[in-house]
């Protein structure tokens, strides 16, 4: 621990681009260890078809190229995502595209979908030997003219090495992306998914992440065309363009906002779609999940797992085991034998 918070500081003295790419090459280098998933049979799940040792995953942008995929899987994570991957490489938005907001514990990107290309990271994907869920997420290139075709170009390529994919129309840093959140759009985009997906020698479950910053109309009509689409499970949220309650000086950046300034407006988006959904779709809860107590709140607002991603730039590895081991406990405390047992059940609370 006081080794990690050294690390952690150092890190932090660096641009936060730079002291994340040093990161990754820790990881890949075998420096940051562990021994595997953390789980109790009160935190095994089921999601999507899945059997996970527990609930808690590492949300996309982390390692978008799948170059630390094994090392990330013995970090105590129940499954993980990497990307997002576009059909050809590009170089995202200019630097800085990074910032992080210390006194807020948040971070503001700006990054563009910077990636190698689906052709590089389905190769890598495809030579990961640690056993474990491991999802990809879609992008689109930002200069395409058939965004839906991307995903569906992305799937092809990359579909064959993973357990699950994520439909990304939810980042704001790719201009008009997040237009494909209506009915229509939305529509034609996933049945272009799923068709591409059924083309795969291993047809595999299809997820949705979606942005916080949708009213209720909006996420009821999400909510009905996933489920007519046969979508397996909604992402909520990823980052917000709201700037609301931020002290940082960085606060004016562009960009989208993660950590713990999106806790609320995230989770009442979820409480808010479990509704819509009647429990019919498992939802994955993301946005401001930085210790047990967050985690316990996302799965009592109809959370059936969760992602983080930011937390990990202020808590560091070692906060996975700590927030499993946590919300064991607050399971128990609460009289929940399972994790299944305890989500939805303060739905009301955020509605």
């Amino acid at each position: 621990m006081s080794l990690e918070r050294l690390g952690l500081a150092a890190l932090h003295r660096l641009d936060p681009e730079t002291g994340h790419d040093l990161a990754l090459r820790a990881l890949r280098a075998g420096v940051l260890g562990g021994n595997g998933p953390v789980s109790t049979a009160r935190l095994r799940v089921r999601l999507a078809g899945f059997a996970l040792p527990n609930p808690l995953g590492l949300a996309a942008g982390f390692d978008k190229n799948a170059v630390a995929v094994d090392a990330l899987l013995r970090l105590g994570f129940g499954f993980v995502e990497v990307g997002a991957a576009t059909p050809r490489p590009q170089p995202g938005n200019p630097r800085p595209r990074l910032f992080r907001l210390t006194e807020d514990h948040a971070v503001i990107n700006r990054f563009g979908f910077n990636n190698d290309g689906a052709e590089a990271i389905a190769a890598r994907l495809a030579a990961r030997r640690r056993a474990g869920v491991l999802g990809l997420n879609l992008g689109a290139n930002k200069d395409s003219t058939d965004r839906a075709g991307d995903f569906a170009r992305v799937l092809a390529v990359c579909g064959g090495a993973v357990d699950f994919v994520t439909v990304n129309v939810s980042s704001p840093n790719t201009e008009k992306l997040r237009d494909l959140q209506g009915a229509s759009a939305l529509r034609a985009l996933l049945l272009g998914a799923m068709d591409a997906r059924d083309a795969l020698p291993r047809p595999l479950p299809v997820f949705l992440k979606i942005a916080p910053d949708l009213d209720t109309s909006e996420l009821s009509d999400i909510a009905g065309v996933a489920m007519e689409c046969g979508v397996a499970a909604i992402i909520a949220t990823n980052t917000t363009l709201s700037r609301d309650g931020l002290k940082s000086d960085r606060k004016g950046q562009a960009g989208g906002l993660s950590g713990r300034p999106l806790f609320e407006k995230s989770t009442r988006v979820l409480a808010q779609l479990s509704q819509a959904t009647a429990g019919g779709l498992p939802l994955i809860g993301v946005g401001g999940v930085e210790d047990a107590q967050t985690a316990y709140a996302k799965i009592r607002a109809g959370a059936s797992a969760l992602q983080l991603y930011s937390a990990l730039v202020y808590g560091g590895f070692s906060l996975v085991g700590d927030i499993l081991r946590g919300l064991d406990d607050l399971l128990a405390r609460g009289g929940f034998d399972t994790v299944s047992e305890a989500v939805g059940s303060g739905r009301g609370e955020w509605l």
